[in-house]
């Protein structure tokens, strides 16, 4: 979730610096990707509000204006511009000779078409508040010249990159988030606004509510005398600095108000209701329904549906119906703030493949007690900013869940912590967040009734806080027992050689979002099967690793992979790396790999969908190559072993020859053969027939070439001869070539070249 620091800063009062968040929360709360600042680069004082004294048609140009414009100084700046939407009078946006825009344009005095212009009148796109060009922002008429523009508009902007586990839907809502600020630097927690406005009639709302346990509650508001239009200036650079699209003021509200408190709302345009009617029930055999997106869902019966008196109009919680969408013309609204039941409508979003922001926070558990100050907030801007008149309300709710109360004994919380936290310290802490103490324990507040059910859920809320405190030792031992397993050993063997190549371990998810073994309840469109190989979460983790400008990126990971069995997936231990370098990098540390095995690799020839073609070998344990580069930019290496036939291939015991004092006699022999030929059938039948007197043999060159003929290949080897006992003569090393070369000529037609 982006979280702009000025919002975050309306509700939590605190004194930290943006380091010490970033700090602070990724220690204790969730974690934090980064921190990106957004708006103009340089220096904004050149950004001042000012009044057009002149407009008029620029001489040399029909599309032009020339005007001047008061900046508080004492001479006027003449500026061209382009938009018309203006005139004599209106307060604007300049920016003077010397100002940088967002897009790293440097402002200078310039002729355009003859005339002089001194900076320019600015449109809302030009400083990264929106996406409208068409004309200037035309800014309030109380205004004076010569304001620091950034006292007006929200020029620079400090966004988080905050990603909340899946434990923590109350992070999700900058709200949340300013809550956990707050109790972390003890600063203070803005309490939300309940103030309702006017409500101007008594009309009734008709919500019939026919699945409570899928919507254990519905609030229905209508508006009258809706003006749908443009949002202000500051309420599409909120919704930007967040990552969302501004669409229309009333649409926006909802978007706001979700990003503010962490609940999902809908509007629909009430005129197109069916009976002025909202039900809220599971879907018929048969039933289809057009989504905002256009696309045409063919609904189960287990979906849970907003209809009117007729048809469905929206999936629950996770996108609304086409023909009910607000639009320029729309004049009366019903607003939407419910809360629905997370199972049923995560099967949904998984079922269509249709994940929007608003079913990634119900899927997770939204706090059913939010309906209501959700549409508190957003019946205020509504009101505000469409000029609409509130005039019906329903609240349809069933038995809320009572806060649970949970008991703590201040001892288990040092205990586990290895730290010992007194009581009232303890107290204090969980106060800050909201658990409220009594003699039978202590209360959980609604948005944290998913997470926290048990003591131990408050020793970790402690924890959190005295994470920093907690000194780094080891856990007591009485005894010492046990060792390692041969698999054990060797595991650390393979981490240690991997970490001597330069490799960092990675840990990714063992989901993935495609796969044969599919979930039969998926954690989301993300997970929603069980991964058979680990290149492709190593490829999403070097992907972001370039992104954030991480150089020599080198990764590996030990993990289980999952395949289909008879009755339980086929579990299998893999170990997988991926490195910026290509293919040479990668069989470089495969080699060491086996090497320090005392395996001996057979590479041969392969393709696989992920590699680079030509450029990739297998193994009888897996295979490497170079990444294909559809899949992440440049030369990257990468490999994929079964770690359980690795140990299974490595002997129980190393035995060590006596290293031979007599010289070896070394040769470099070259056959031609078929190229469908493997060279490491090649290399183990030169072992067979050489023998014992065979010290070493490798392929170290492949040719193809007219001199090879049609169908042909050349293979090199490098062999050497020896014997522990003497040096072997020249005819020895003769007859042991002749019967290598023999042996590969009746095997596989094998013709000696050189």
């Amino acid at each position: 979730m982006k979280v702009p620091l000025s919002w975050l800063r309306e509700y939590a009062r605190f004194d930290a610096t943006t380091e010490q968040l970033m700090h602070a929360l990724s220690i204790s709360s969730a974690e934090v990707n980064g921190v990106e600042r957004l708006g103009v680069p340089g220096d904004i004082s050149l950004f001042k509000v000012g009044v057009v004294l002149e407009a008029e048609k620029h001489p040399n140009a029909d599309r032009l204006q020339l005007t001047k414009v008061d900046v508080g100084e004492a001479k006027p700046y003449q500026i061209v511009c382009g938009a018309w939407n203006f005139g004599v009078g209106a307060k604007v946006a300049v920016a003077l000779p010397g100002a940088t825009l967002p897009n790293g344009l440097t402002l200078e005095r310039r002729k355009l078409r003859g005339e002089v212009s001194e900076g320019m009148i600015l449109a809302e796109d030009e400083v990264d508040l929106g996406s409208d060009h068409d004309g200037i922002m035309v800014l309030d008429d109380a205004l004076t010249p010569g304001t620091p523009l950034a006292d007006v508009l929200p020029l620079v902007e400090e966004v988080l990159d905050i990603e909340a586990t899946g434990n923590r839907p109350d992070l999700l809502s900058v709200y949340g988030i300013a809550r956990e600020v707050a109790a972390l630097f003890d600063g203070e927690l803005v309490p939300l606004d309940a103030t309702e406005p006017a409500h101007t009639g008594d009309e009734p709302v008709d919500v019939r509510v026919e699945d409570e346990d899928g919507c254990p509650r519905y609030v229905g508001r209508l508006f009258r005398d809706v003006s749908v239009g443009e949002s202000p200036i500051w309420l599409k650079a909120r919704l930007r600095f967040a990552g969302v699209r501004a669409i229309s003021n009333v649409v926006d509200v909802t978007n706001y108000v979700m990003l503010a408190l962490g609940s999902p709302l809908h509007v629909f345009d009430f005129e197109t209701l069916h009976g002025g009617r909202i039900v809220v029930r599971r879907a018929k055999k048969g039933e289809e329904l057009r989504t905002l997106d256009g696309a045409v869902r063919k609904l189960d019966r287990s979906d849970l549906l907003i209809a009117d008196g007729e048809r469905a109009i929206a999936l629950a919680g996770v996108m609304g119906g086409e023909e009910t969408e607000v639009s320029e013309t729309t004049s009366s609204v019903l607003l939407e703030a419910a809360n629905f039941e997370p199972i049923s409508l995560l099967r949904t979003s998984e079922r269509l493949a249709l994940r929007t922001e608003g079913s990634n926070r119900w899927e997770k558990g939204v706090d059913p007690h939010l309906a209501g100050p959700a549409a508190t907030m957003a019946t205020r801007l509504i009101v505000e900013l469409a000029g609409a008149r509130w005039t019906g309300h329903a609240d349809v709710q069933a038995t809320l869940p009572e806060p649970s109360v949970i008991q703590l004994r201040p001892e288990r919380t040092s205990a586990v912590l290895g730290l010992e936290v007194p009581a009232g310290d303890q107290s204090a802490i969980l106060a800050k967040l909201g658990f409220e103490q009594s003699n039978a324990g202590f209360r959980v507040p609604t948005w944290r009734a998913r997470d926290v059910t048990r003591e131990i859920d408050l020793v970790e809320e402690v924890a959190r806080f005295k994470m920093e405190e907690i000194p780094f030792t080891l856990p007591q031992r009485d005894a010492m027992f046990g060792r390692l397993t041969r698999w054990q050993r060797l595991r650390r063997l393979v981490e240690d050689v991997l970490t001597g190549c330069g490799f960092s371990e990675a840990y990714t998810s063992t989901f993935v979002a495609e796969g044969d073994l599919r979930l039969p309840e998926p954690l989301s469109l993300e997970a929603a099967a069980l991964r058979t190989s680990l290149i492709g979460s190593l490829v999403d983790a070097a992907r972001h690793n370039v992104s954030v400008g991480t150089a020599e990126v080198a990764l590996f990971e030990i993990a289980r992979t999952y395949h289909t069995g008879r009755e339980l997936p086929d579990e299998r231990w893999h170990v997988a790396g991926i490195v910026d370098g290509g293919f040479a990098d990668a069989k470089w540390a495969v080699e060491q790999l086996y090497t320090a095995l005392k395996v001996h690799p057979a590479y041969e020839r392969t393709s696989e969908p992920h590699l680079h073609p030509g450029k990739s070998a297998s193994t009888a344990e897996g295979w490497v190559g170079e990444l294909h580069p559809s899949l992440l930019e440049g030369q990257w290496g990468a490999f994929e072993l079964d770690l359980d036939a690795l140990v299974a291939a490595a002997p129980e015991a190393v035995e060590f020859e006596e290293v031979s004092s007599y010289p070896e006699v070394r040769q470099d022999l070259a056959f031609v053969v078929d190229d469908a030929v493997p060279a490491a059938e090649l290399l183990a039948a030169l072992r067979e027939a050489a023998g014992p007197e065979l010290r070493s043999a490798a392929v170290f060159d492949e040719y193809r070439g007219e001199q090879t003929g049609a169908g042909k290949r050349s293979l090199a080897f490098r062999v050497a001869f020896g014997s522990p006992e003497r040096t072997l003569t020249d005819d020895e090393a003769t007859e042991l070539r002749g019967r290598i070369v023999q042996a590969l000529a009746d095997r596989f037609g094998a013709v000696l070249r050189a």
